[in-house]
């Protein structure tokens, strides 16, 4: 690492400032800059299991809190008081104790819940680990590969959306669906396509027995996380297998899903094609992409914001680092989405269901 900053300083020409919008956008970043040294002090206590043991404890003193949770009371006390001016953990300055409120434990510490965050903070804190090449590929142009992230890249975004899966999948996305539902139960052959760590892929294996799940993914360590994930529960019905979108093996599925995906690839037309090429010929495409305006105007949101970001990090240079490199973004919208399934061959597409955070189009040859 560079031990020297360079800051290049040009003469700009004399300019009218407003005060007090100095003052407000000064405090916004001052307060971002909060927020990301709290993400970071989060994810600490998320790895060591403070926030587990508050959630346990109730309220109680520093010292008994890092007994409980194994970690040196002194530094503790430092994390618990930036927690504390944070608005992350409550304060008794008559007791001298903290404690989670239970809002503040579902976010920060209940693990699977669809208002948990520590796997977006996870992510996150991925990014800044690997900082250097982010600066690289921004300012090269170049790509860069999932594969070239740190671990927690993988683990965070994992973490992030399985509950989002947990809670929508089985219970709205799929009935969604015109008929597929009643193919599942009946036994129906499905491919979940960039399956990750496998956690959408074993929901609906446990949900349908009588179906066969096969899970694809470019990337083989993950491929491993989600053979040891359906061991663990003893699932028969489902298999794993390292396999690019556009050469994945099999034909004549009932049902191919791609959750969260269709976006980080260099040709998702190349991909869609191999799809519906794959499908059964009354298959269905569930295709799940974050959710988004047709425009950046429709896109300044909070929620854009954080996709917008993580498209630059990650999902944009993913798909530059592939083949044709079409580079569709985190919010490509739906039109583009629509346009991309229309070109690979697809002619009976709707929007079939939307969370605050993803849209579920269906999609038939």
């Amino acid at each position: 690492m560079s031990d020297t900053i360079l800051i290049h300083h040009q003469e700009a020409a004399p300019t009218s400032i407003d005060e007090r919008a100095l003052e407000q956008f000064s405090g916004k970043v001052m307060a971002d800059v909060g927020s990301a040294l709290a993400v970071l002090l989060s994810f600490i206590g998320d790895q060591t299991g403070v926030y587990r043991a508050m959630r346990d404890l109730g309220p109680s003193g520093f010292e008994e809190i890092a007994e409980a949770a194994g970690v040196d009371a002194r530094y503790l006390l430092e994390w618990l008081s930036a927690n504390a001016a944070a608005g992350y953990v409550d304060y008794d300055p008559e007791q001298e104790t903290f404690r989670l409120s239970p809002e503040q434990a579902i976010v920060l510490a209940q693990e699977g819940h669809p208002a948990c965050f520590q796997g977006f903070m996870q992510q996150v804190t991925a990014q800044f680990t690997t900082h250097e090449k982010a600066i690289d590929t921004f300012r090269s142009g170049k790509g860069r590969g999932w594969e070239d992230h740190h671990a927690c890249c993988f683990c965070g975004t994992d973490r992030f959306f399985r509950p989002g899966y947990a809670a929508n999948l089985i219970g709205a996305w799929l009935p969604a669906l015109e008929g597929v539902v009643e193919k599942l139960q009946s036994g129906a052959t499905v491919a979940d396509v960039g399956c990750g760590h496998g956690s959408s892929t074993i929901l609906m294996a446990e949900a349908f027995p009588k179906s066969t799940f096969h899970g694809f993914d470019f990337h083989r360590p993950s491929v491993q996380e989600a053979r040891n994930g359906a061991a663990s529960v003893g699932l028969a019905n489902v298999s794993f297998e390292t396999a690019a979108a556009k050469s994945y093996p099999g034909n004549s599925y009932d049902l191919v899903c791609m959750f969260d995906a269709l976006h980080d690839m260099g040709d998702p037309v190349g991909a869609a094609r191999h799809i519906r090429e794959t499908l059964a010929p009354d298959g269905t495409l569930m295709l799940v992409e974050p959710l988004a305006g047709d425009s950046l105007a429709d896109n300044l949101n909070l929620v854009s914001q954080l996709f917008y970001a993580a498209s630059t990090l990650i999902c944009t240079p993913a798909s530059r680092a592939q083949e044709v490199g079409l580079a569709l973004g985190a919010q490509a919208g739906e039109k583009r989405i629509v346009e991309v399934l229309r070109e690979a061959g697809f002619t009976r597409i709707r929007r079939a269901a939307e969370t605050p955070v993803n849209m579920i189009i269906e999609a038939r040859p």
